[in-house]
């Protein structure tokens, strides 16, 4: 009967060691949905292709869901499931690419795609994780090289009128002192001819 009992006590140390390892185990393994934003702020010019990037892991099947908020509303991007379908909204069709990790591609940005894209990865158990990202989009401003060629350009108009206006003072003149000319000419013969006629 001894050998028995030993080898019960044996059995449920053995037993709950490998229920405390299992337990361990089970604590030290993800669980559930995890979700990765490298870049949380992008700086962007009108027209150029952005990506928002992100990176998930899962034990499942996930969902990934992308969602845009800006001043004029909160606009849902994309929805897809991985392997399974995906679900465009009418507003960017042909303006998204989507990737396998979860990231999106929005094309050809402009001033309204401004504002906080929020991602949302749910796993088939229920299980989610959320991620932000902030896109600030600049239009590109030539103001300070209008400025330059509208300035040369009424410079020009400028130069040109007085070039015209000294032209004609210049016409106008040798016009006078051909006339003044004239008359100091026909003076001097009218008085050749009174002191003739004398």
């Amino acid at each position: 009967m001894r050998p028995l009992r030993c080898c019960r006590r044996r059995g449920a140390i053995v037993g709950t060691v490998t229920l405390c390892l299992a337990a361990g185990w089970a604590l030290q393994t993800p669980g559930g949905v995890s979700l990765t934003v490298p870049q949380p702020n992008i700086n962007a010019t009108v027209a150029q292709n952005i990506l928002l990037s992100v990176e998930y892991f899962c034990r499942g099947i996930a969902t990934v869901e992308w969602k845009h908020v800006s001043s004029w509303g909160t606009t849902k991007i994309v929805e897809w499931k991985s392997g399974n379908y995906i679900n465009v909204s009418t507003v960017y069709k042909d303006r998204v690419n989507t990737f396998e990790n979860g990231s999106i591609q929005l094309l050809n940005v402009g001033m309204r795609d401004a504002g906080y894209y929020f991602v949302t990865v749910t796993e088939e158990y229920g299980t989610n994780s959320y991620g932000t990202i902030v896109l600030n989009v600049y239009e590109i401003i030539y103001e300070d090289l209008h400025f330059v060629a509208v300035f040369f350009a009424f410079l020009a108009a400028v130069s040109a009128i007085l070039i015209c206006f000294m032209w004609l003072c210049n016409k106008s003149l040798h016009l006078f002192r051909k006339r003044t000319h004239k008359l100091t000419a026909s003076t001097t013969e009218e008085i050749e001819l009174e002191t003739i006629e004398c």
